[in-house]
């Protein structure tokens, strides 16, 4: 893994938004981190952990094809998914990958250093934890439902979700990324089964109280049915502090431009709405609202985030 002699950036999340903020990154001159989950428990990630007692490799996969800097064609390669053949389909080859990286190694972690540095990857990758963990999480009406992919199934509010064990051990690397970073950003994605389960861990939240680092999250453009509806940009503030036992975010990113009436006409039909911006609330919260052109319409009709334009913001507040 490369570093870079710039300013210390840790970016902490995992799902789809992390590798969208990351590529755009990892363009400039700074020295990037990134902190994963590992809790993920659907798909080929799920089956792999069932057969072979390791951690998520997805989230992790799909991070360093976001940092890395080789030809594309082996980036594709990498994030193939076979769509045929008995105990192969469904399975994305980089999770295989790692998956053999880990038992030839021994660990995880060891893997992930030994798979960056074939693929040239430009900064750090930590997985939140070596450890095969389950989430875990409990509605407001007292249910609680175990793994991740069955958390947005339930339809229920969210009130907290949880490790199913206390020994979740952080990666001594990955504090001091933390402890010594210049400005931590806290990427978009599934709010309670993404983000969350990087900031539960205790010695993740002992590291954010004794950082300087400026903290920026980068707030969904669209609720999530099953974890964040009818959730305004300071309900997901609240929620992230709330988990993190502490008031750490100074700044959120949110889009301040008008989403057409047919885009979201689209997003009704998944029980989605745009994330509101409620200054008023959030300024009671302490923390700065930063607004940006940062959502680009995809080809399939979802609405991405700005990877370039997240990247220009974030330079600056580092620079």
């Amino acid at each position: 893994m490369t570093d870079i002699n710039g300013p210390k950036v840790v970016v902490i999340g995992g799902g789809t938004g992390m590798p969208v903020l990351l590529r755009g990154l990892r363009k400039y001159p700074v020295n990037l981190s990134a902190i994963v989950t590992v809790a993920d428990d659907g798909g080929s990630t799920g089956r792999l952990r069932e057969d072979l007692a390791i951690p998520a490799p997805g989230d992790i996969r799909k991070v360093i094809a976001s940092m890395s800097a080789v030809e594309p064609t082996l980036l594709k390669l990498f994030q193939y998914r076979f769509e045929n053949g008995n105990g192969l389909s469904g399975h994305a080859l980089g999770n295989l990958i790692l998956a053999g990286m880990t038992s030839i190694s021994g660990d995880f972690y060891k893997g992930i250093k030994e798979i960056s540095r074939v693929f040239n990857v430009k900064g750090r990758i930590y997985p939140i934890s070596n450890s095969n963990m389950y989430l875990k999480a409990e509605f407001e009406d007292g249910t609680v439902v175990r793994g991740e992919s069955q958390i947005p199934k339930v339809g229920k509010r969210i009130k907290r979700v949880f490790y199913d064990t206390d020994n979740v051990e952080p990666l001594p690397e990955a504090i001091r990324a933390i402890e010594q970073a210049e400005l931590i950003v806290i990427a978009p994605g599934s709010l309670y089964t993404s983000i969350m389960p990087n900031l539960i861990a205790p010695k993740i939240q002992e590291a954010l109280r004794k950082t300087k680092a400026t903290s920026v999250y980068v707030c969904n453009i669209m609720t999530q049915h099953g974890e964040t509806s009818h959730y305004k940009a300071s309900d997901h503030i609240k929620a992230i502090h709330r988990h993190a036992n502490q008031s750490f975010l100074d700044r959120i990113i949110v889009h301040n431009e008008e989403i057409s009436h047919g885009i979201i006409a689209e997003y009704e039909k998944e029980k989605a709405e745009p994330v509101l911006c409620d200054d008023a609330v959030i300024q009671q919260l302490g923390v700065e609202v930063i607004r940006g052109n940062i959502a680009n319409l995809h080809e399939d009709g979802t609405l991405k985030h700005n990877e370039h334009e997240i990247a220009k913001i974030l330079n600056e507040l580092v620079q």
